[in-house]
C-alpha cells in the first residue's frame, strides 16, 4: 500500500538575476549544459512536467553531441546550427518566463483594530438608524 502525501504544492520562486544566470549557463556553453537548470527545477519542485522538460533537453544532448562528433564536412551542418539556435531560444524562454513560479506578495498581519489597506475601520452602529 502506498501512502499519498497531501498538502501544499512545492513552489520554486526565482529572481531575475537567477533566471538570467541559468540562461547564461545554457548560452555560454553553446547548449551543452542546457539540461542543468531543468534538472535543478525538477529536483527542487518534483512535478512531472519538470521531469519531462529535463528529459527532453537531456535527449537533445544525447542526439546532438554524437551528431556533431560524426560531422565530417568542413563547413559544418546548417541543420545542426538551426537546431542549436532553436533549442537555446526555447530554453531561454522557458527559463525566463515559464519554469519558475511568480512571487506571491503577502500582506503583513495587522494589529487588532488597526486600519486596513482600504482605509480606517469604522465600527457599525449597533442600534440601527
Amino acid at each position: 500500500m502506498t501512502t499519498v502525501m497531501t498538502g501544499a504544492e512545492k513552489r520554486l520562486e526565482a529572481g531575475w538575476f537567477q533566471r538570467i544566470g541559468w540562461v547564461a549557463l545554457a548560452w555560454f556553453s553553446f547548449g551543452l549544459l542546457a539540461w542543468v537548470p531543468f534538472l535543478y527545477v525538477a529536483i527542487r519542485r518534483g512535478r512531472s512536467s519538470d521531469w519531462v522538460a529535463f528529459g527532453a533537453f537531456a535527449l537533445y544532448e544525447c542526439v546532438t553531441v554524437p551528431w556533431m562528433a560524426t560531422d565530417d564536412s568542413p563547413d559544418g551542418d546548417g541543420y545542426m546550427g538551426l537546431a542549436i539556435l532553436v533549442t537555446l531560444a526555447t530554453a531561454a524562454c522557458m527559463l525566463l518566463w515559464g519554469m519558475f513560479d511568480k512571487r506571491i506578495l503577502t500582506m503583513p498581519a495587522l494589529a487588532y483594530g488597526a486600519p486596513g489597506p482600504q482605509g480606517h475601520y469604522q465600527q457599525g452602529y449597533p442600534y440601527g438608524r
